[in-house]
């Protein structure tokens, strides 16, 4: 299994994408959620949303690029 960055977005917002995309059978990874939550600053950094390379195409249908 290879994985391929669907995109970079707030925490909330990674979270609620992977779940969307989890609706619709496509297994998503959210990487970097909790980085620098502990000094507040998680709303800074960008989480990576990943999924299956082979999902890729199916998954960007769902969720475009914006």
């Amino acid at each position: 299994m290879s994985l391929a960055e669907l995109g970079r977005y707030s925490r909330n917002e990674a979270l609620i994408i992977a779940g969307r995309l989890e609706s619709e059978g496509i297994a998503a990874i959210v990487f970097d959620g909790d980085m620098a939550i502990g000094d507040g600053s998680d709303l800074l950094i960008p989480v990576r949303v990943m999924v299956d390379a082979d999902d890729f195409a199916e998954a960007r249908a769902i969720i475009p690029d914006r």
